[in-house]
């Protein structure tokens, strides 16, 4: 049964791009409990597991995973301030907390323990995949794999770099800076960090997300100094545009079907969430339901059923964490309800004839 219903939910998220955007049910995932008014949501598993940050009653604010309808506090390393980045379909979690003198450090959240990496000091963790493994960084990118810290380095002659996600097969992404302080995004894949280069007429760059095919998205300047949000796949750079009228784009999550969240700036020079799908960029705020009240400002992760995790504003006026999840619209109902019957009748008919 369960087999069944992910099937049909997986050809749901594929027959949406081709009947057009798909609409979104909206779950606000409040704050921790106490007088605080603010969250944000930073990643998304498999499960639909969110993870991010949120204030406390205390004023301080503290990594959460968002599970089975609870927001549970993670805590902190011993300090006021902790942040959740990433997480993995087996639910540990990734990020930043200070500890008890103010030092960020990077942590992972596994078995209801938050454990200090070790990466040395001033050290934040971005991503985990469903391996365990860790890309971060310190003065470098590195990939933490078995206990294990490795120093990714840097692109040749630069001074510092950043390792923003890693997927399934071990390939980290992130951007290495120049002694100059420009920015390049970067593939480490084999053993070697690879530059990713610039859009036409860029001089930065930055990769954020990548997904099990090796498609890499991040941001690019291009030559009037904008920052428009790319593709990089099979050795190619792809501009994805702007919404329209607007100015920008950065994306920071793809999953395996391909489709793009981010941040884009719409006709009126506003920050919008975006989802790139298809071959085309939307505001999220337009598929959805206008009744809901909410403004949604930031998608930060994406996972493989098509649900989306951010911040927005919701009608309370509230800056609060988010999750969108995909609604069937009345035609693809119908037409998943054909298929189900055209596959019914073809069983019945082999079934008759004896096959």
């Amino acid at each position: 049964m369960v087999r069944t219903i992910l099937t049909v939910f997986v050809i749901f998220t594929s027959c949406a791009g081709a009947l057009g955007a798909p609409i979104y049910t909206i779950t606000d995932l409040g704050t921790l409990p106490g007088l605080s008014l603010s969250s944000g949501a930073t990643g998304i598993n498999s499960a639909g597991q969110v993870v991010g940050w949120s204030y406390t009653a205390s004023g301080n604010q503290d990594a959460f995973l968002y599970s089975g309808g609870q927001m549970q506090d993670l805590g902190t390393l011993g300090g006021n301030t902790s942040q959740a980045y990433g997480i993995n379909s087996a639910g540990q979690v990734v990020g930043l907390s200070l500890t008890a003198a103010g030092i960020p450090r990077a942590f992972l959240y596994s078995g209801g323990q938050m454990q200090d990496l070790g990466a040395g000091d001033y050290s934040e963790a971005y991503g985990i995949n469903n391996l365990g493994q860790i890309a971060g960084q310190t003065n470098h990118a590195f990939l933490y794999s078995g206990g294990n810290i490795q120093d990714l380095g840097t692109l040749p002659g630069d001074r510092s770099s950043t390792g923003s996600c890693i997927n399934d097969f071990g390939q980290v992404v992130g951007q290495s800076e120049n002694s100059a302080g420009h920015f390049q995004a970067f593939l480490y894949s084999g053993g070697q960090a690879q530059p990713l280069g610039f859009l036409p007429g860029g001089t930065n760059s930055n990769a954020t997300s990548i997904n099990d095919a090796g498609q890499v998205v991040g941001g690019s300047t291009i030559g009037n100094g904008k920052t428009h949000a790319f593709l990089y796949s099979g050795g190619q750079l792809l501009d994805l545009g702007i919404l329209p009228g607007g100015s920008g784009a950065f994306p920071l999550g793809i999953n395996n079907s391909g489709q793009v969240v981010g941040d884009a700036d719409n006709a009126n020079g506003l920050t919008r969430a975006f989802l790139y799908s298809d071959g085309a960029m939307v505001d999220l705020n337009t598929i959805i339901s206008p009744s809901s009240g909410w403004l949604l400002v930031n998608a930060n992760a994406i996972n493989d059923y098509g649900q989306i995790a951010g911040i927005g504003w919701n009608s309370a006026g509230m800056e609060h964490a988010f999750l969108l999840t995909p609604t069937p619209e009345p035609t693809t109902l119908f037409l998943l309800a054909l298929g189900g019957l055209a596959m019914l009748r073809r069983r019945r008919k082999s079934v008759g004839s004896g096959a």
